[in-house]
């Protein structure tokens, strides 16, 4: 596995091996000990996985807060998405600044989304999925979105966003400025 920090601390950019032939390929997309050696010692409880049919589909900025916050492990394993990690952290100097990578399933790279830290992507093809391993379960009473356009933030998403490919509750998200996040 290779692994690329970012340019918002916490944040990396994992790529696993993969070993190819004319059948195909074999991947490792999570090993324990390969993140430990890097510094990440994560316990993932739950793997999640969506499917979203058309292109430019946005989802986030989702989080959880605290005590059900949640460290993520992201990968695109069918099409391609614009995946974005953004600060909510009080006090660090990076917060409501916001890092983003392609993520592809030919190429099999993911994301580590830390606590403290908001999650969305978009779809840049139809029918992509995602699947994600996190470390807290979904905790309704901790589930909390900030508005995929806030002005503060200014995510330059690739795709123009059709409010028809939101759910309710990303075209209702309240802005950073008007939550207490809770990190």
């Amino acid at each position: 596995m290779q692994f690329k920090a970012l340019a918002i601390d916490g944040v990396f950019e994992i790529v696993p091996a993969r070993f190819g032939d004319a059948r195909g390929f074999f991947s490792e997309t999570w090993k324990r000990s390969a993140l430990a050696e890097h510094g990440i010692d994560l316990d993932f409880i739950q793997d999640n996985h969506s499917l979203s049919a058309a292109t430019g589909t946005l989802r986030g900025i989702h989080y959880q807060a605290p005590p059900m916050a949640q460290d993520k492990l992201v990968r695109c394993t069918r099409g391609r998405v614009f995946d974005v990690a953004v600060d909510l952290r009080t006090g660090s100097p990076t917060r409501g600044q916001w890092v983003s990578l392609i993520l592809d399933a030919a190429t099999g790279n993911q994301i580590l989304v830390p606590k403290g830290f908001g999650h969305a992507f978009q779809t840049l093809e139809p029918d992509c999925e995602v699947q994600y391993k996190v470390t807290a379960p979904y905790a309704p009473d901790c589930d909390r979105s900030i508005r995929w356009d806030d002005p503060a933030i200014g995510v330059d998403w690739p795709v123009t966003v059709d409010p028809e490919l939101l759910s309710a509750k990303d075209r209702s998200a309240p802005l950073l400025s008007e939550q207490d996040t809770g990190f």
